[in-house]
């Protein structure tokens, strides 16, 4: 490929993000850029001071089709994907088109329109970009000649580089923001291709909870990871087109102090906001909860529906297992006040997520230098629609789940023990449930008072994991609830269970042997409760 550059001297733009046109105006103008332009860029532009034609006076064509054509002229496409070769300049003049050296394209917002309230299938398909991508494409496989801008961020880089080389674009950024250009356009249509993989052909919506037969993933990078899990790996963290227009999830959060994060810090990021989200949707209003992480497992948890303050919660649930806590991440479901941070600086903590904090608060945690302080404000914004997809690779594919929700919480299961538990209990029933979810099965999770007092995962046996959850609470098992991924197998994890002293039991239920593990509760005058819903985590 030739890689030929002149001065910019013609640009097309055409935007649907009009964020930082004004900063592009004003590099256009400066380097006395001729600009051709449609619809609403052609009047902001003009309102910014630009000199600006419209592309139908340029082709000598009107726009048709209610605007469906405006762009797909040869006198566009030709000036777009000519070639600094003599005969093709020469075949330009011979048909009166002239050479357009830049292209300043973004796309109709699809993943916003889908996203609306009542967006139509009409209404989808009409938002479909058409030549937009077209333009996009000609000018980033014209890359040697052409420059072409997808993003607004880049507006800076390109007045710099413009005032640095004379009008003339580097070879190395053309390069740059054609792979940019491909990447926003392969994005652009996997989101499409994915809509109407989720409607039949009538264009009615499919199971919105189904897994399509097509798998459209696209995304755009956030930051290169200094190593994986290990220094030998590398790593990168991407964010998905879905992840963004959710904005929810940690692409969005601010960091306000420590180091970058690791890519094991952004694992355990995950999982800890995962469990502050499960633990907030169970509490009453104005209730708190605190939850402590260290390598994918929860080591505490505990929630306050009374006068507690979000300080106190948290100690609770540090000291459950202080001793695992240490070189943890923590996260909380309120802001972080002074009273929090004093007693946040008092550990060392790789991370705190939290939804806000106060200056206050902000002041302390940075006498922890190394402690990444994350905000989310949005962290429980309910995202429409059905659970988001879970990705996860295997030899040979990767697997495509949505993610596991409590659709029965312990409040609303089946009693079928003699004894009911009591509110107290089922108080925390729940929250053992919602950490039990959290942790690598076989899954066990005793709580007393709120506060997770023994956790057991990862195991093998299902009774093993009680004898460790028993072993790590010690005597806090006495008078305990115990919560359970799966169902029991055998009588044998409540025997054991018993034995330490636990009072009640939340389970999913399901064995072919539930009468017997029914009959074991109340030989020991145990409550349980049977949810019908498991939550394995592997």
């Amino acid at each position: 490929m030739s890689t030929s550059a002149a001065p910019v001297r013609r640009a097309l733009v055409s935007v649907s993000d009009k964020s930082n046109l004004a900063t592009l105006a004003d590099i256009l103008i400066a380097h006395k850029v001729e600009v051709l332009s449609t619809g609403g860029t052609h009047k902001a532009l003009q309102e910014l001071g630009v000199a600006v034609v419209k592309v139908s006076e340029f082709t000598g064509a009107p726009e048709i089709l209610d605007g469906r054509v405006k762009t797909l002229h040869p006198k566009i496409h030709g000036g777009i994907l000519a070639l600094p070769t003599a005969a093709h300049q020469a075949e330009l003049e011979l048909h009166g088109i002239a050479a357009i050296d830049l292209v300043v394209v973004n796309l109709y917002p699809f993943l916003k329109t889908i996203r609306a309230p009542g967006c139509s299938f009409e209404d989808a398909i009409e938002n479909i970009d058409i030549g937009g991508p077209t333009m996009v494409r000609a000018a980033a496989k014209n890359w040697g000649r052409v420059a072409v801008v997808v993003d607004p961020s880049d507006y800076g880089a390109l007045g710099e580089a413009l005032a640095d080389h004379a009008g003339v674009l580097p070879e190395g950024l053309r390069r740059s923001l054609a792979r940019k250009a491909f990447a926003h356009t392969a994005g652009y249509d996997a989101a499409i291709a994915d809509y109407l993989a989720r409607h039949d052909d009538e264009g009615q919506a499919i199971d919105a909870a189904a897994i399509t037969p097509g798998l459209f993933v696209s995304g755009e990078p956030l930051a290169e990871l200094r190593y994986g899990e290990n220094p030998h790996q590398s790593a990168r963290f991407f964010r998905t087109d879905y992840a963004a227009a959710e904005q929810t999830g940690l692409d969005q959060a601010v960091v306000h102090q420590g180091k970058a994060l690791s890519y094991n810090n952004l694992l355990d990021a995950d999982a800890a906001l995962g469990l502050i989200r499960d633990l907030h949707a169970g509490l009453p209003k104005g209730g708190r909860a605190a939850a402590v992480f260290k390598h994918l497992s929860p080591c505490g948890a505990a929630i306050g529906t009374g006068g507690e303050t979000l300080a106190e919660v948290y100690v609770r649930a540090r000291e459950a297992d202080a001793e695992s806590a240490f070189g943890g991440i923590v996260s909380v479901n309120e802001t972080v006040d002074a009273g929090l941070a004093e007693r946040l600086i008092e550990t060392f903590l790789e991370v705190v997520i939290a939804p806000g904090y106060t200056p206050e608060a902000r002041a302390l945690l940075a006498k922890k230098k190394r402690m990444r302080v994350l905000e989310l404000p949005q962290m429980f914004t309910a995202v429409p629609g059905p659970p988001p997809l879970r990705l996860r690779s295997v030899a040979g594919g990767v697997l495509v789940q949505r993610e596991d929700v409590i659709g029965v919480a312990a409040q609303d299961g089946q009693v079928p023990t003699k004894r009911v538990p009591t509110a107290a209990e089922l108080s925390s029933l729940d929250l053992g449930q919602r950490v039990a979810k959290h942790v690598r099965s076989n899954a066990i999770v005793l709580v007393r008072d709120n506060v997770t007092v023994g956790i057991g995962g990862g195991q093998t046996s299902r009774v093993e994991a009680v004898r460790q959850a028993v072993s790590r609470a010690g005597e806090g098992a006495k008078g305990a609830v115990l919560a359970s991924d799966a169902f029991f197998p055998f009588r044998d994890s409540v025997d054991a269970a018993a034995q330490a002293g636990v009072r009640a039991i939340v389970q999913p239920a399901g064995s072919m042997r539930d009468a017997e593990v029914v009959a074991a509760c109340d030989e020991h005058d145990l409550a349980m409760v049977a949810t019908g819903e498991r939550h394995f985590r592997h």
